[in-house]
Formats: structure tokens, C-alpha cells, sequence
């Protein structure tokens, strides 16, 4: 007789009899699925967790070398360490500032519910075993009233499972407010936005930490506090539940809680020692996440530069590659996760089910307790229900707390985005968590302390690990600008002026000019304070005094009000006493007068970037500079596309108001504006003095010259392509030869 049909027998003759019970299964069939089934587990483990613990033997251990003991050395990844705790801190510092803040308010009545869910728990348990242990004993009255119990405790327990996910969201919303206000004020303070982008290399998408990184985080924080917390609050209760009722049984009270011990911590041991490296593995897949859309971002930027190139093939390409890099990287972790979580839930399905037949079974087994007859049977029945509803929590529980060691990995990897790769000897540089890193370059830019890349040589720099010093003194003057031995460097480390010694007072109108790129607009950034200053002196007026008006004025959101006061808001419009009909006088100051009646009033929101044209868009940024009324104006051709009359009309209007003009242009007219000359030559080498009228003369001269040599030139290329057709005539015989108007060139 086989196993099953010794085993249906059984069963009728204890009355169970069932068609599907009393199936025969040949014995042979029965050992091949067993057989299936052990190859099946031991390949798994040969295969998967077999190596995964060896490695990790390996890589816990120490080697000899010559002598010496040496602890292998591990690349620092995502991982739940003592760094991983300390950024934390810092960061639940900034999220919860103090006790009386709401977010710590939101936090305690949410650890007041989920304490509330535990004991309902709790309650509902021993509600259920008493209701089984009733029907055992066919007390109808007592089953209908405890079961009329049972749906009343049902309304406040969903009542408390819907609060929680509630105050979950609230708490995130509520860390996510305080991270995202902090990291607002960080960024859009003391041009931290420019220096983040354009002179520190660490952030390359800084708006995706401030959107997609911090949103994560917020998220997984809150979560990973109910998932701990809840967790951690019903084993204990639990815990102390059933030893009560074990001990109510006379059994023995310490064989099923060491078990239980014994079989979680192995489970923890085992998973956490083959557990994939999912931090390091979100921490790619947002950095790919990040790509993609900063792809998308360029594209929506350059669209008309792309468009007149024809560049659509290769910007589908680009966006194709970065798809697809991502794609990849999701299907590696779904594939990693597929293993992984076959191993969680074998151990945490059947080898703690099993765990927790034997555990409800010992107290059984080894009561001392007195028991006979249809009592006892109901006691023991209803100790069954109440226990296995206990275990059934409890193990869910513990199933919470130990994936929530994988949740931590993945919030240190939604914390730490690798995209901010320096490659030196071929090893990558260490990850750091890209919210606490995010504050940290923020706080670094503040400080006027930058890392972009490891520069090999510079002779002009004192560098340090790469990177170069800022040694240069920067001094508030309230009179005259002055850089003494100043180098001109861009964010990439290129020297472009060795050294600039010169020296501005208010009333000297510089006119800058020289080829491209020879420093003329990074000279008015390192005077904005935009650059650093790496040597030297620099002395300039506070930044309240200078304007700056670059040749593409930026246009903000709003009305067309708003587009003059920029940056003011209304109410400092008001408060420095200007009137709808200063800003009007501002306007006809650069023939703009008429775009108020035009566009329909100063309180008109538009798209003013698309709407108002090149020329209206620099004379808008020209208006900036009446209505703030500077001491000093650095203009880098920002009258390009503004006709000469009107150009000259709004310098002169500058000049009397008492602005100082540092000008960048390629136009000869504007030096009758003004009084000095910065000349680079584009080999790092200048010139600084009076704008004399016979340089004015050479210059114009110049400009004349070449005027006609370009004119020249459409007249020069016809010319050459008749000598070329001659030449070609002449060479084949001179029958193909061609006139020019159908005449002959030469009448001999």
C-alpha cells in the first residue's frame, strides 16, 4: 500500500472521507516528485546561495601576505553602515527640527496608531480562539454574541489600517516640505544655482535630486518607520502574548521562543549574506533615470539649433541608447529580485510555517494542565486558534523586519545616485548619498569650495588633489574697481589671461573688446562674483551697485510689469516709490513705450520669451537697468540687436544718470561713449588705457577696410569660377569656351 493510501485510510477511519483523499499514487511517480523536487532545492542552492556565502566568507575574512595580515579592502557601495547612519541623523535633523515642530507631532500620533493597531491585534486573536473554542462546544448564545463583538471591533480596526496609511503620507509630504524648503533656500541663495552647474562637477541634474531624489526619499523614510517600528512593537507584544498563554497551559515556555529565535536570526543571517546589492543596483537606475531626462531637457532647450541642423536622427539615437540603458538596468534588478525573492519566500513561508506548527505543538505536548472530556478538547482547540492567529501576526511581522533591511538598502540607494563618476587609476570614486550630497555641494558652493575634475598640470595654480586652490582676496570697495595680478580661469580650469592688473574709477566708461575667447565675458563674471578668484586682489562695489545685462536678457514668469522690476517683486516696486507711470517713463527711455498699450496693460501675463522680439527683449533688459539705478553696468553685448539711433540714445541716458559703463561690443560707434580701453590680443596678453579719438579713428578705419573686403568677396568667387571654366575650355580645345553676356572677353 502506498504512503497516500495509508494515509486516506486513516482518515476513514476517523470519518474523513473524501473522493480526492482516496486518490492511489504509484510509488514510483511519488519518488520521482520527490526526487524533482530535492534536485530542484539543492540546485538552487548549489547554484545561487552556495557561492553568495562563500564569497561572503571570503570577503569577511583576512589574508596573509608576507607575513602580515591584511584585511581585503571593499569598494564602498550603498550599504547600511555607520556613515549610512550618521548622513541619516543629519538629515532626520533637518527634517524634524524639533520636538514641538509638526512633523514630530504627526510622527507620535502615528506611533500611537499603529501601538492602538498592535493591541487590537492582539485582541482580535484571542477574540477569535474564544469564539472557535464556542463552537466546539455548541454555545450557540455565546458564539453570536462574541461574533457580534467581532464585527464591532472590525469598524474601528479598518478605521486604524486606513489612518495609517494616511499619516504615512502625511509624514511624507511633511519631511518632503521641510527637505525640498531647505534645499530651496540652499540652492537659490548666494548663486549656489550657478555655481552648482557651471563651477562644481559633482551634480550633473540638480534638478533631479531636488525633485525625483528628495520625493523618494521622503517617501521611503516614512514607509520604513511603520515598517520597522510596527513590526518590531508586535514581535514583542506577541512574544510576551504567547508565553502568557503557554504558561497558562503548564507547558513549557522557553522551547518554542528559543526556536523561533534561532530559526529568524538564520533567516537574516542567510538572506542578508546572498542578498543582491539593490543599493548600488537603485542607485544606477535612478542615475540612468536622471540621464534620460536630462536628455529630454536639452532637447526641449536647443530645439531650434536642432532643428536647423536636421539633428533628429541623432538625438533619436540618443534618447533611444538612454531608454534602453535603463531598460537594462530595471530588468537586471527584476531579474536579481526574481531569485532572491524565491529564497524569502521559501524560508519565510514553509520554514517558519513549520517553525510554527512546532512551536503551537510544545505547549500542547507538554502541558501539565489537567484536562478531560469535551473542556479540555475546547481549551486546547481554542489555545490552537489563538496561538496560530498569534504566529500568523507575529510571523508577518518579522517577514516586515526582515525586508525591511532590504528597504534600507534601497533608501541608501535612492539616497546615493552614481552619476558623479571620477575615474582615476581605473577605480571609481567612492558613492556618497545624493540628498546628504546634495546639501553638502550646496553648502560647499556657498563657501566658494568647488570639485569639477582632477586637473593633470597647471603652472599658473596651486593645486590640491587635483583640484585648484582659491587663494584670491576679494575686497567690498565703495569706490574704484581694481584687480591686481587677477587670472582670468574658467570653471575648466582653462587659463586664458595669465595676470590682469587694472584699475576703474566711477566716471571711466571701459569699452572691452578683443577676438573670441579671450576672456572678455568671464572677466565680468569673476567682477560679478560668479567665478571664483584664484590669485590676487579683486576690489569691487557691492553687488547691489552693479547690474549686469548679458546679450540675452532672461525674460521671468509673469506680467509685463514684472519683466521691468526684475528681480523686485510689486510690493518692493512700492516700497522703493515708484509709480505704473515711472515704469512708463523707463520705457520710452528705450523706445518700448508703446508695448504697454500693445500687449494690453502692465497686468498682463504672457509667454514674454516667445512674444516680445530680440531687439524688445534687450531693450526690456536695458529698461532693468534705469529702474534699478546702479552705480556700475557691465553690458555685454546687449545692444546687438537694437538699431544704432536707439543704441546711442539709451548710452547716453545711461551716462546721465551716473552709471559707470564697462561695455563688451563689436561695434565702433559705442566708443564715443566712452573714455577707456581693454583690449585682450586672445594669447592671454592686454592693454588698458584712454580711448583716444585717433584710436577711434583706426578703428573705425579698420572697420571700414574690412567692410569692403567682405563686400569683395561674392565678386571674387564669381571671378574664379570664370577663370576655372576658361581654364577647363582652353584645356579641351577651346570649342566649349564661354562668354560672359554672350560677348566675346577680348575683341582681338
Amino acid at each position: 500500500m502506498s504512503v497516500v493510501s495509508k494515509f486516506a485510510a486513516k482518515h476513514r477511519s476517523l470519518g474523513l472521507t473524501g473522493s480526492r483523499v482516496a486518490i492511489d499514487i504509484h510509488p514510483f511517480t511519488l519518488y520521482c516528485i520527490k526526487f524533482v523536487l530535492t534536485a530542484a532545492i539543492l540546485g538552487y542552492f548549489g547554484a545561487v546561495v552556495a557561492p553568495k556565502l562563500y564569497k561572503a566568507y571570503k570577503s569577511s575574512g583576512s589574508k596573509a601576505e608576507n607575513g602580515n595580515v591584511v584585511k581585503k579592502s571593499r569598494k564602498a557601495n550603498p550599504a547600511v553602515n555607520k556613515e549610512f547612519f550618521k548622513q541619516l541623523r543629519t538629515l532626520v535633523k533637518l527634517m524634524i527640527p524639533s520636538l514641538w515642530s509638526i512633523e514630530a507631532g504627526i510622527l507620535s500620533v502615528h506611533t500611537l496608531v499603529l501601538i492602538t493597531r498592535t493591541f487590537l491585534s492582539i485582541y482580535v486573536a484571542r477574540l477569535e480562539g474564544t469564539m472557535v473554542k464556542h463552537i466546539v462546544r455548541k454555545d450557540i448564545s455565546s458564539f453570536a454574541w462574541l461574533l457580534a463583538t467581532w464585527f464591532g471591533v472590525a469598524i474601528p480596526a479598518t478605521f486604524i489600517n486606513s489612518l495609517i496609511r494616511f499619516l504615512e503620507s502625511k509624514l511624507a509630504w511633511a519631511f518632503r516640505s521641510r527637505l525640498v524648503n531647505e534645499a530651496y533656500t540652499r540652492y537659490l541663495g548666494n548663486e549656489v544655482y550657478y555655481r552648482v552647474s557651471n563651477l562644481d562637477g559633482r551634480l550633473d541634474t540638480p534638478d533631479h535630486c531636488l525633485t525625483d531624489d528628495i520625493a523618494a526619499f521622503s517617501s521611503s523614510i516614512a514607509h520604513l518607520y511603520s515598517h520597522i517600528s510596527k513590526p518590531l512593537l508586535d514581535a514583542s507584544l506577541i512574544t510576551f502574548s504567547l508565553f502568557q498563554i503557554a504558561r497558562a497551559q503548564k507547558a513549557n515556555t522557553t522551547a518554542g521562543p528559543l526556536i523561533a529565535g534561532i530559526v529568524v536570526w538564520g533567516t537574516g543571517r542567510l538572506l542578508r549574506l546572498v542578498s543582491p546589492k539593490f543599493g548600488e543596483l537603485v542607485a544606477e537606475e535612478a542615475s540612468r533615470k536622471g540621464h534620460l531626462r536630462y536628455i529630454h531637457s536639452r532637447i526641449i532647450t536647443n530645439a531650434e539649433e536642432i532643428a536647423f541642423y536636421s539633428g533628429e536622427k541623432v538625438e533619436l539615437g540618443n534618447l533611444r541608447d538612454a531608454y534602453n540603458s535603463l531598460v537594462n538596468q530595471a530588468n537586471k534588478i527584476h531579474l536579481k529580485r526574481l531569485w532572491y525573492i524565491m529564497l524569502e519566500q521559501f524560508l519565510m513561508k514553509y520554514g517558519w510555517a513549520g517553525t510554527g506548527m512546532i512551536m503551537i505543538s510544545i505547549p500542547i505536548l507538554t502541558s501539565q494542565r489537567a484536562t478531560a472530556g469535551e473542556s479540555g478538547v475546547s481549551e486546547r482547540t481554542e489555545y490552537y486558534t489563538t496561538a496560530k492567529n498569534l504566529l500568523t501576526s507575529g510571523a508577518d511581522a518579522m517577514e516586515r523586519l526582515m525586508t525591511a533591511y532590504k528597504e534600507v538598502v534601497e533608501l541608501a540607494g535612492y539616497t546615493s545616485r552614481e552619476g558623479y563618476k571620477f575615474f582615476t587609476n581605473r577605480e571609481i570614486m567612492d558613492l556618497k548619498f545624493a540628498v546628504h550630497k546634495m546639501f553638502n555641494v550646496f553648502k560647499d558652493c556657498e563657501q566658494s569650495r568647488y570639485e569639477r575634475g582632477v586637473v593633470r598640470e597647471c603652472h599658473e595654480l596651486e593645486l590640491y588633489n587635483g583640484v585648484p586652490l582659491i587663494k584670491g582676496v576679494v575686497q567690498i570697495s565703495s569706490g574704484d574697481i581694481l584687480l591686481d595680478r587677477v587670472p582670468i580661469v574658467t570653471p575648466n580650469c582653462d587659463i586664458v589671461v595669465p595676470s590682469l592688473s587694472i584699475q576703474v574709477s566711477p566716471g571711466q566708461h571701459v569699452l572691452v573688446s578683443g577676438p573670441n575667447g579671450c576672456g572678455k565675458s568671464s572677466l565680468f563674471r569673476i567682477l560679478s562674483g560668479l567665478w571664483p578668484v584664484y590669485k590676487g586682489r579683486l576690489q569691487r562695489p557691492a553687488s547691489e551697485k552693479i547690474i549686469f545685462i548679458p546679450q540675452r536678457p532672461y525674460m521671468t514668469i509673469g506680467t509685463l510689469r514684472d519683466q521691468v522690476i526684475y528681480p523686485d517683486n510689486p510690493g518692493e516696486m512700492k516700497a522703493k516709490g515708484y509709480s505704473d507711470q515711472d515704469l512708463a517713463n523707463i520705457l520710452e527711455i528705450v523706445n518700448l513705450n508703446h508695448i504697454v498699450t500693445r500687449e494690453g496693460g502692465w497686468d498682463t501675463t504672457a509667454d514674454w520669451k516667445d512674444i516680445l522680439s530680440g531687439g524688445e527683449k534687450q531693450r526690456m533688459g536695458l529698461a532693468r537697468l534705469f529702474y534699478q539705478k546702479p552705480a556700475w553696468a557691465m553690458l555685454d553685448e546687449c545692444t546687438s540687436a537694437v538699431s544704432i539711433d536707439v543704441e546711442g540714445k539709451i548710452y547716453q541716458a545711461a551716462k546721465d544718470h551716473g552709471v559707470t559703463l564697462l561695455t563688451i561690443t563689436h561695434r565702433p560707434t559705442l566708443a564715443q561713449f566712452h573714455t577707456h580701453l581693454l583690449q585682450f590680443d586672445g594669447q592671454g596678453g592686454w592693454k588698458f588705457g584712454l580711448l583716444s579719438k585717433e584710436m577711434f579713428s583706426s578703428l573705425s578705419e579698420e572697420k571700414e577696410q574690412l567692410e569692403k573686403k567682405l563686400n569683395q568677396v561674392d565678386s571674387m568667387k564669381s571671378r574664379l569660377e570664370e577663370i576655372e571654366a576658361l581654364m577647363d575650355a582652353a584645356a579641351s580645345g577651346g570649342d566649349n569656351i564661354k562668354y560672359k553676356d554672350d560677348q566675346p572677353l577680348n575683341s582681338d
